[in-house]
């Protein structure tokens, strides 16, 4: 049996998210019958971790194992030719049999895209949250400057969330401005509970407009409570930038 490691990325926007659901076509569904088309075996795709519906990735990873006897660099061609235009396999190595991209990963690191000016734009619309009121960069780096470290993070994770262990750490978030208006907050860390990040990013949103105060958050982090925390940031906004091992 073969182990193989593949780095994709994709456009979420036409699809329900990474995994296989009844309802909906997944990434995960439609990469695992591109490559079943080229190697003629059915294969199970493991990914780092699941994307939500309309969610991108820039570099998300995946491994799953074959018996085919087909050259790697066959299988990532013919793979890459059978795909839809919105997914691509950027890299395919064959790996040691206890890689599993799953358990192995270490942390992900996400960015999300913030589009602040006073005038809707048309070109590129499909990856960035359009704000058009100004937001105070250094009251929204001030903010972020509370949520690095270990902290039970319920206020941002999404509603109806089943998961008991709420404790993560941030190791790092960054806010960038770029030209044309637009804003990139990066976040890292070792695991993210569900919307984590778009919660992170509405709250962070709402500080740098004035609808809270920086000192709010840690108010926000100790009282627990998800309605306390501003709305959740769309996901179009949000990409999968890279998982670490």
């Amino acid at each position: 049996m073969r182990n193989f490691k593949m780095i994709m990325e994709y456009d979420g926007a036409a699809y329900c998210g990474w995994q296989r659901q009844k309802n909906g076509i997944s990434i995960q569904q439609i990469l695992e019958e591109a490559v079943a088309r080229i190697i003629g075996e059915n294969v199970s795709i493991i990914a780092s971790g699941r994307t939500d519906a309309g969610v991108h990735a820039l570099n998300q990873v995946a491994s799953f194992q074959s018996q085919s006897l087909l050259p790697v660099n066959k299988i990532f061609l013919g793979v890459n030719s059978v795909l839809p235009e919105d997914i691509i396999v950027k890299d395919l190595q064959e790996v040691p049999p206890d890689f599993n991209a799953l358990k192995d990963a270490k942390g992900k690191v996400y960015v999300y895209r913030i589009r602040n000016q006073r005038v809707r734009p048309v070109l590129g619309r499909q990856y960035y949250w359009f704000v058009r009121f100004p937001l105070d960069l250094v009251l929204i780096r001030e903010a972020a400057s509370y949520l690095t470290g270990e902290h039970d993070f319920s206020c941002f994770c999404a509603t109806g969330c089943d998961i008991k262990n709420r404790i993560r750490t941030l190791g790092n978030i960054t806010i960038d401005q770029r030209e044309n208006g637009v804003l990139e907050i990066t976040v890292e860390s070792s695991g993210f509970l569900r919307h984590m990040v778009r919660n992170i990013v509405g709250t962070l949103v709402d500080v740098g407009r004035g609808k809270l105060q920086p000192e709010d958050i840690p108010e926000i982090i100790a009282g627990g409570d998800r309605k306390k925390a501003g709305v959740a940031a769309p996901a179009h906004g949000l990409f999968l930038k890279e998982v670490k091992y």
